[in-house]
């Protein structure tokens, strides 16, 4: 009987201590689940955060990561081969090592990447004092470029900005409205085809400054204006140009004579001189304000304008600028030496001198004269008699007011074209007109 009651008691035993054993694992097992609450939080954030970033991997990696982004490896230039060099790959290598020229010897030059060096013919006075000039003035953004109007062998090329450095580097190369200075092809257009000569006598009707062809037509009896052309010149008259391109010249002959001065093709192959630009006109009054120098799609770069000029001042005879005189290499020998290269002939040696004769009025009367005479009218470069162009245009790049000077002298034996580009912000600063002076008068002096 008693093993019978121990029994019963081992079973009422084991019965408590399984109870107190699963009570036990009971109790475990919530505090297990307390436990991980907070890492089923960071969970429910972490794993949409990984996959979502999962899903955007080929992105990143398309994009790149800003920490991972290494600069870029410097550009080094690459060495030209100087053997079978021609005027435009002379230009070019000319062109990439002006930056670092200096005078060595009274001459500008500048080592080349692979041995070598390029010998210019920078005019070291006119240089200095344009660059004195842009400087001095603070210029937003300036340019200039001169050459000899008997070889194209370039004289001076400075280029400068107050407002955004680093645009100054190639800018000369570049394209910008050409404004009035398009006159002259107008001009020369005219007096090829042999419809009108200097001293014409030309109708008009609105202001000198005109900007629109529905107030230039000329109407029977009305009284209307009347100037020769060779004053119409000096003074950049737009609506006699505007008529004479328009109803005397027509577009043909405007564009091909815009040709012949090499708008719309590289003026020097393989050299980094941008082609000016002259869009076919598509209807009259685009024809008329293109004659006028109105329509900012005519563009031209500073050399090309310095080439025109100097294309006048040859007789009609356009000569390829040239930059280097002279390019040696690392031994020493001359493996370039710039030789004058006829272009084209784009007019004949009259209405050369016919243009010549209309241009002189830009200083004696026109809109050149006060920068070209002192207070009581004396000429400030009395021996020396110019032939010029201004022009005068708004444009957007860069942003300002584009005042353009071209010219050559002296007349009766040219030695110097220029071409000289200012672009002025809300403040003007000097005018275009101003340099080419300074310039004339530091070459002459």
């Amino acid at each position: 009987m008693q093993d019978f009651k121990d029994i019963d008691k081992d079973k009422k035993r084991s019965r408590r201590f399984r109870k107190a054993k699963a009570e036990e694992g009971r109790n475990v097992f919530l505090r297990q689940i307390e436990e991980t609450k907070p890492q089923k939080k960071r969970l429910k954030i972490i794993l949409p955060a990984i996959a979502l970033l999962l899903a955007s991997y080929p992105l990143i990696s398309l994009f790149g990561s800003p920490r991972a982004k290494t600069a870029p490896a410097a550009e080094v230039p690459a060495a030209v081969s100087l053997s079978k060099l021609d005027q435009g790959s002379a230009f070019k290598l000319a062109a990439d090592a002006y930056s670092n020229a200096q005078v060595q010897g009274g001459k500008f030059t500048a080592p080349l990447p692979q041995g070598g060096q390029v010998i210019y013919s920078i005019d070291e006075e006119v240089q200095r004092k344009i660059e004195k000039l842009f400087s001095d003035y603070k210029v937003p953004y300036g340019l200039f470029v001169a050459l000899e109007p008997k070889t194209g062998r370039i004289l001076a090329a400075v280029s400068h900005s107050a407002s955004q450095p680093g645009w100054e580097k190639g800018a000369n190369y570049h394209l910008y409205p050409m404004a009035s200075l398009f006159k002259i092809v107008t001009a020369t257009a005219a007096l090829e085809e042999k419809k009108v000569g200097p001293d014409t006598m030309f109708a008009f009707n609105g202001k000198l400054t005109s900007e629109s062809p529905k107030y230039w037509r000329v109407r029977p009896g009305r009284g209307n204006q009347q100037m020769p052309l060779s004053l119409a010149m000096g003074k950049s008259v737009n609506p006699v140009y505007g008529r004479l391109a328009g109803e005397v010249v027509g577009r043909d002959p405007l564009l091909l004579y815009a040709g012949k001065y090499g708008f719309n093709q590289p003026i020097v192959p393989g050299s980094p001189i941008l082609a000016s630009t002259a869009p076919v006109p598509g209807t009259v009054d685009e024809l008329m304000r293109m004659g006028a120098g109105l329509n900012r799609e005519v563009k031209v770069s500073p050399f090309h304008a310095a080439a025109i000029m100097a294309t006048v001042a040859n007789g009609g005879v356009m000569m390829a600028p040239s930059l280097a005189s002279e390019i040696r290499d690392a031994k020493g020998n001359v493996v370039f030496s710039q030789k004058p290269q006829v272009l084209r002939t784009v007019m004949s040696p009259q209405t050369a001198s016919d243009l010549a004769h209309m241009l002189a009025t830009t200083v004696e009367s026109g809109t050149s004269r006060r920068a070209f005479h002192d207070r009581r009218g004396r000429r400030m470069l009395a021996s020396v008699r110019i032939a010029a162009k201004t022009g005068s245009i708004d444009g957007s790049d860069p942003a300002g007011h584009y005042s353009w000077f071209a010219a050559y002298a002296p007349m009766e034996d040219p030695q110097i074209a220029l071409a000289a580009l200012v672009i002025n912000e809300n403040k003007w600063r000097i005018k275009a007109t101003s340099v080419g002076e300074q310039a004339l008068e530091a070459f002459f002096r």
